[in-house]
């Protein structure tokens, strides 16, 4: 992502506001060093939240980036990509239920990945396997920052992404939406190529250290793994994400059936 593609928010409310609100990718928030007050404790723990990284700064550095506006001490730097409204994207996706069960649609949510270059790693598999639309939770999450926009190698905004601050409730929602909700695990009885992919899918990914929260699992309609016949007792999250999305693309594309 070039210096081109960001812009930058200048001012302690607005940028509190852009956090709180939640639906643009931030880069990083510059602050100024040793900053003090209520609203700047706010905006950091704002953005620790997101996981959106906060650099302290000389005041010359925040007055260059704000090009000499009056910047509080404050400056945010975002990427050029907004997120989606759950409804809305879904809407879009398929808007009924009937059009849903036509469709097909292949959903991807992804359960607190907090390593950009995984999560840009992630997008890039599933724009590869003609995923839909992708649902990620509003805190613990990987933000969509320079880092996770060049490990998708460009394809990002290419895909809807969505953020809810319940995710579990949300999957609620896409089963009465007529979606059948796989989850990741490994040690599931079910492998990925016993999975029944021909409806329309949501596939949950779990995040790098502790897979599924417990009630996201919960919330999951079956689950599944995927078999390892070396000495490896897990795949990386965005490997894992690969051989899901194109067990789920299979039936999609009329390619021919792998025999397990």
């Amino acid at each position: 992502m070039s210096e081109d593609d960001t812009s930058t928010l200048i001012g302690r409310q607005p940028v509190l506001e852009l956090l709180e609100r939640g639906d643009v990718g931030v880069e990083k928030v510059m602050l100024e060093q040793d900053a003090s007050g209520s609203r700047i404790g706010a905006i950091r723990s704002a953005a620790e939240d997101r996981g959106i990284p906060v650099q302290y700064v000389p005041a010359a550095r925040l007055r260059h980036e704000a090009d000499g506006a009056a910047h509080q001490g404050v400056v945010a730097i975002t990427a050029p990509i907004r997120y989606r409204e759950v409804d809305e994207m879904l809407s879009d996706i398929a808007p009924t239920w009937d059009a849903v069960q036509t469709k097909k649609p292949l959903l991807l949510v992804v359960d607190r990945v907090t390593d950009p270059r995984n999560f840009g790693a992630i997008l890039r598999s599933a724009v590869a396997a003609g995923t839909d639309g992708v649902i990620v939770p509003s805190r613990e999450m990987a933000p969509l920052n320079a880092a996770a926009i060049k490990a998708s190698a460009g394809t990002a905004p290419r895909i809807p992404i969505a953020r809810t601050d319940d995710l579990a409730q949300m999957l609620t929602r896409l089963k009465e939406r007529g979606y059948f909700v796989y989850g990741a695990e490994g040690s599931a009885e079910t492998t990925l190529w016993e999975g029944d992919w021909d409806r329309p899918v949501a596939i949950v990914l779990g995040s790098e250290g502790e897979g599924l929260a417990p009630n996201v699992v919960d919330a999951c309609d079956e689950l599944v793994s995927i078999p390892l016949r070396g000495p490896v007792e897990s795949l990386n999250v965005s490997v894992a994400a690969g051989l899901l999305l194109f067990a789920a693309a299979q039936p999609r594309t009329g390619a021919p059936e792998i025999d397990a």
